[in-house]
């Protein structure tokens, strides 16, 4: 897959993803969001890569292209696991 290193291969496998078919049936923004919970490190870089393997484009040309609408979805994300987990504890 383009973009995607042995590491972050390892990572989606770890989310059940394993084919390039599989990845471009999902939302790169969730898949990002998975990975993270498990690998609290893992920079927006792998949310730009993502996108670019779906495409079948490189991460640097999504970063400029995609940036702001992915951080706003991400940061969408965010806010929805924390309300969910504010409610949990609650």
């Amino acid at each position: 897959m383009l973009n995607l290193g042995p590491k972050s291969k390892v990572w989606l496998a770890n989310i059940g993803i394993h084919t390039l078919q599989e990845l471009r049936s999902k939302d790169a923004v969730a898949v990002y969001w998975q990975v993270k919970q498990q690998q609290p490190a893992v920079s927006i870089n792998l949310l730009y890569a993502l996108v670019g393997a779906q495409l079948g484009v490189h991460w640097i040309r999504v970063a400029q292209t995609q940036k702001t609408e992915l951080l706003i979805r991400l940061e969408a994300a965010r806010e929805l696991t924390k309300m969910v987990a504010d409610q949990d504890t609650a």
